[in-house]
């Protein structure tokens, strides 16, 4: 099967795909499921039901079904990260993105290590995006300075953009479908430590990394954007929660706003590590003395100390767009109807004692301070109402909540489940396929409706 043919903006696309309790399901019909929910098609078998999973035979479960994606990705006619070899042989790699999303895009990368031996774990890995240049010299001064880095050992994903021009940049839908696509093949890679994976960047690689910090944020152990400096609302904060987050820059580096965006963004981690303690863990600093070119080697040693947590009992989450497109979940939740298509959607999830406190509000966002000459809105007041009509899946497991006894949920203060949750494989599969994380194949999902 060609990928490539098929393909879409599909990540984590929800398929329903299950055989009723009657039956138990195949490791073909797993793996059918997984296919046709990477592809985007439509599964060939659609039911309600799906097989009963007992808790203790929760991990017996997950490994049945994570082979099946191993096999499943095996065997779609799709490119492949090639093995890891020392980063020194310069071996490069290509990806084709697809002419529905930019027409004869190719990216091109180094992908390899810096070590021999692979660590106990698996290597951390570090995708590091280069500046605005001319992308041939960008992208080769990228590969120098991974070998300069002290973060040994490491794997490095070193991109060269596709295409130069105007407004071009990282985290547009071409180069996200690129980003899915990575994510996924990084965590299926036995060799790859999927708790440690990093974003970095330099100038317009620091505007990237600092977007896709926020909007993937459930991936990253750490995110490292240099000499940039976003307007918030490009990159809300509040995402960046349980992970580390670092940003350097030039305290003379004026253009675009830079250093100016960068104390705002300093302004916004300090005010929420003052209500979340320990959960905004940053290191945001404008450099004395230097303008756009900075020291760029403390940036990955900092980001190297962070390893991923998967399963968080609090979440904020923001969810916007980035270029036309949504993520349909984020850590356990899954989207299933946003309450205000014409608003952003803010998330706050706390567990406690089985307990899951739940506040859904729309924000709004005024501009408050606009650049006179570029148009840029730099800064922002936000406000809050409770959001209604929207529905949600929460994906629960044994590290969430105690599978043995009742789960309450609370949406907005109102009561909306009560009672033990049911663990089968249906929610396995579709969490993975949402996902592509081993650590997030849940055995349980809540669909509520608020």
């Amino acid at each position: 099967m060609n990928y490539f043919k098929t393909c879409k903006l599909v990540m984590g696309s929800m398929l329903l795909f299950a055989v009723s309790g009657a039956h138990a399901q195949t490791n073909t019909e797993i793996k059918d499921f997984f296919i046709h929910s990477i592809t985007g098609q439509t599964p060939a078998q659609q039911t309600k039901k799906t097989e009963k999973v007992k808790l203790n035979d929760l991990d017996k479960a997950r490994q049945r079904v994570w082979a099946a994606w191993k096999a499943a990705n095996q065997e779609l006619d799709e490119p492949k990260l090639p093995a890891l070899i020392s980063l020194d042989s310069a071996r490069t790699g290509q990806i084709i993105l697809p002419d529905s999303l930019e027409p004869q895009a190719v990216m091109d990368y180094y992908w390899g290590t810096k070590s021999d031996s692979i660590p106990l774990n698996g290597y951390p890995v570090y995708l590091y995006l280069h500046g605005s240049g001319p992308r041939n010299s960008e992208w080769s001064t990228g590969l120098q300075l991974a070998h300069m880095f002290k973060d040994s050992p490491s794997a490095y994903f070193i991109p060269r953009i596709p295409n130069e021009g105007n407004y071009y940049r990282w985290w547009q839908r071409s180069k996200q479908w690129a980003w899915q696509w990575l994510i996924r093949q990084l965590m299926l890679n036995e060799h790859i430590d999927a708790r440690r994976l990093y974003v970095f960047g330099i100038s317009e690689g620091g505007y990237g990394s600092q977007r896709l910090a926020s909007f993937y944020a459930d991936y990253w152990a750490a995110a490292g954007p240099m000499a940039g400096g976003e307007p918030l609302k490009n990159a809300p904060a509040e995402n960046c929660r349980h992970i580390g987050f670092s940003l350097l820059t030039g305290a003379k580096d004026n253009g675009f706003y830079r250093n100016s965006l960068t104390r705002l963004v300093q302004k916004d981690f300090d005010s929420l590590q003052t209500v979340y303690p320990n959960d905004f863990k940053h290191r945001i600093a404008l450099i004395p003395e230097r303008g756009h070119s900075i020291d760029y080697r403390p940036t990955t040693p900092w980001l190297q100390t962070f390893i991923r947590d998967p399963h968080p009992t609090t979440i904020t989450w923001e969810d916007f767009e980035m270029d036309g497109w949504h993520r349909p979940g984020f850590y356990n939740l899954k989207v299933d109807r946003r309450p205000n298509d014409s608003l952003r959607t803010h998330y706050e999830m706390n567990i406690q004692n089985n307990i899951i406190e739940l506040e859904i509000s729309n924000v709004h966002y005024q501009t408050t301070v606009t650049d006179p000459y570029w148009g840029i809105e730099l800064q922002f007041a936000k406000t809050y109402t409770p959001a209604t009509g929207g529905e949600l899946t929460l994906f629960l497991d044994e590290k969430l909540v105690d599978l043995n006894k009742k789960v309450t949920i609370n949406v907005n203060g109102k009561q909306v489940f009560n009672g033990r949750v049911r663990c089968d494989l249906g929610s396995m599969m579709q969490s993975l396929a949402l996902f592509y994380d081993r650590e997030r194949i849940f055995p349980a999902a809540v669909t509520i409706k608020y």
